[in-house]
């Protein structure tokens, strides 16, 4: 079951917009690269620009993105003049192919960004700006994967304070199919989508955000 964290019409917006927030904070406003990943992870702007809200894809820039995204953190800096290159850097790249990762994967920006830090990810433009995008998300897959042992599904629930057996009883989810999830002996992103919703429901989050890897 493949389930993008929103429409993909807004996708390449949020991959501008991003793109041109990480350059401007980091080349214009001189903002270390971590500092900004950081305040990008926790911030409410980027919970917006990750569920593919059209005031963030495509109702602001990427310069008005970055002062949001540090003002909301209360992150201190030096105004600047808006600017945007036609020339790209890899500060933007890295912003741009964080957006599309973030799309394609579900994942919030805050477990994406405390597997691979932003710096990481700017590293990696030499080795990954010509190759096809996906090829990026492979390698961030297999990073995030590595770094999170414990499925989507078990972390949500113990975060809800439930045990399987009440998660079951309150989703209707026999618990033997849970643990069985939680194990990874069983996919759960080839489960019925029913199975998704009731245990999204239970569990008070979307159904992507238990989705694995």
């Amino acid at each position: 079951m493949e389930i993008r964290a929103y429409n993909e019409d807004y996708l390449t917006g949020a991959q501008r917009v991003l793109g041109d927030a990480v350059d401007f904070a980091v080349m214009t406003l001189r903002i270390d690269p971590d500092a900004f990943g950081n305040a990008l992870a926790v911030c409410d702007a980027s919970k917006q620009l990750a569920s593919g809200n059209p005031k963030y894809t495509v109702g602001m820039n990427g310069c008005e993105f970055a002062r949001l995204v540090l003002t909301q953190t209360y992150t201190s800096f030096s105004d600047a003049p808006d600017e945007m290159y036609t020339d790209k850097s890899p500060e933007y790249w890295a912003g741009w192919a964080l957006a599309f990762f973030q799309w394609h994967s579900s994942l919030s920006f805050g477990e994406i960004l405390s597997a691979v830090s932003l710096s990481n990810i700017i590293e990696m433009y030499p080795l990954f700006h010509e190759m096809d995008i996906m090829q990026f998300c492979d390698r961030m897959y297999k990073t995030v994967k590595s770094l999170t042992p414990d499925t989507r599904l078990k972390t949500k629930r113990e975060n809800s304070g439930l045990s399987q057996s009440e998660l079951a009883q309150d989703s209707g989810v026999p618990v033997r199919q849970i643990q069985l999830f939680e194990q990874r002996q069983r996919d759960i992103n080839k489960t019925a989508a029913e199975t998704l919703l009731r245990l999204s429901r239970s569990l008070c989050c979307h159904m992507e955000d238990l989705i694995e890897l």
